[in-house]
């Protein structure tokens, strides 16, 4: 217990920007969960995944392990706008964004009680979004955003039965937003909207259940929301005073299979389930529900080398939209008001499509992955893993089907972990 609480000081590493895959979450949070496209709640794919991914799978650990790593995330994203001008209709074309290199941190550890009993604490960089198009086309108003959310998770797991495990975490959440653009104030000039930089924390739970009958494996995992509120964020009426924005990471359940079909090989499913049309800020801008599938395998090549592959899909949360209208006066289309929590000026489906498109598009949903593991020696072993995310566009239109807003989103990323066991 001494060398966690001594190795704990160092889970006060950062969190950088990261740009999402299932939403705005990570697939996985540990270089072995993604490269087996983000399993780790029906299966054990190591103790220091399993304090996010499924706590009572901790009860896998032998002794003592300590992991620390990080993805390296580049994604590709492009907008695209058009909008009537005096001569016609303009359009920008599909613009890159600047954003397109970050680093998500990973740090954790994990120690083996009793009998019955291990404890971890880890720190993950698991979710965030961001785009920069300043100095762009006029027309994609300067929009540049950053949103990172980091979670720091002390948990516990204990061996109910030789088979059955159960677990829980307290997941305590730090994250930044900034949200910032060049908005019409209806006299043909722009005013600038964004606030600048906001921090915010919050603080949810973690329980997971673990069975293992020789072969087969299943888990169970819940993560409660966590609400966060950043402050003087945006202005959104073009008063000068910046207001508020209440966004909150949604409520998860997963459910998870796996089976050693052979001494060398398993393999696993996982489903979950991600509540993004109840959660503040999300349900306003009109996010839907996600439901992710996860499907991966491992293989001991030798008693040194592992190799991992996966594939991972999701709907994505953000949809296209047809017949939008601005709520402009003289506007014939039809538009709905969307109270978005703390702003002073309801957004229209319009705006919030276009915030949607051009500020945060998380849209991709096929991913494939590959990894492995070498055990350089008795104590210490290298994880990597490489995960593509295949471009998904989506584009909303006014009446009459002219493109008012689209966005282009695919990723790649490199994650490595160094891990001592004792």
């Amino acid at each position: 217990m001494k060398r966690v609480l001594a190795v704990a000081g160092l889970l006060t590493v950062a969190a950088t920007q990261a740009f999402a895959t299932n939403g705005d979450n990570m697939i996985g949070v540990t270089p072995a969960s993604e490269a087996m496209g983000g399993l780790g709640v029906g299966m054990p794919v190591g103790s220091i995944d399993s304090v996010f991914r499924n706590p009572a799978w901790m009860n896998t650990e032998k002794g003592f392990t300590v992991s620390f790593g990080g993805i390296l995330f580049m994604p590709d994203v492009k907008a695209r706008v058009v909008q009537p001008t005096g001569s016609g209709l303009y359009d920008t074309g599909y613009v890159a964004s600047r954003a397109n290199f970050f680093t998500v941190p990973e740090i954790g550890i994990t120690q083996r009680i009793n009998d019955k009993v291990v404890v971890g604490i880890a720190a993950y960089g698991v979710s965030g979004m961001g785009v920069d198009y300043r100095n762009k086309d006029p027309m994609l108003a300067n929009m540049h955003t950053t949103l990172q959310f980091m979670r720091i998770i002390p948990a516990i797991s204990y061996q109910v039965t030789p088979n059955l495990s159960v677990g829980a975490g307290i997941d305590l959440a730090w994250g930044s937003l900034d949200l910032g653009a060049y908005l019409p104030n209806g006299s043909g000039r722009s005013y600038n909207a964004g606030g600048g930089q906001s921090s915010s924390y919050g603080i949810g739970a973690n329980i997971g259940v673990a069975y293992q009958i020789n072969n087969l494996y299943a888990g169970l995992n819940y993560q409660s929301p966590v609400s966060m509120k950043y402050k003087h964020v945006f202005d959104s009426d073009n008063d000068s005073s910046f207001e508020d924005l209440k966004l909150q990471q949604p409520q998860e359940v997963a459910f998870g299979l796996g089976y050693r079909v052979l001494p060398n090989l398993k393999v696993g499913a996982d489903i979950r389930w991600i509540n993004w049309s109840s959660a503040d800020g999300y349900k306003q801008f009109k996010w839907k529900d996600q439901w992710v599938f996860a499907v991966g395998g491992e293989y001991q090549v030798n008693p040194a080398l592992k190799l991992r592959a996966g594939y991972n899909y999701a709907k994505s949360p953000i949809r296209s939209y047809s017949n939008l209208g601005t709520c402009m006066s003289g506007d014939p289309n039809p538009c709905n008001l969307n109270n978005i929590p703390n702003f002073s000026q309801p957004f229209p489906d319009y705006n919030v499509q276009w915030f949607n498109l051009i500020g945060f598009p998380a849209i991709t949903e096929h991913h494939i992955s590959l990894g492995g593991s070498y055990q350089f020696t008795k104590n210490f072993a290298v994880d990597l893993a490489y995960v593509h995310a295949f471009e998904k566009k989506v584009e909303s239109t006014a009446r009459g089907g002219t493109v008012l807003a689209g966005a282009k989103n695919a990723q790649n990323s490199v994650g490595i972990a160094l891990r001592w066991s004792f």
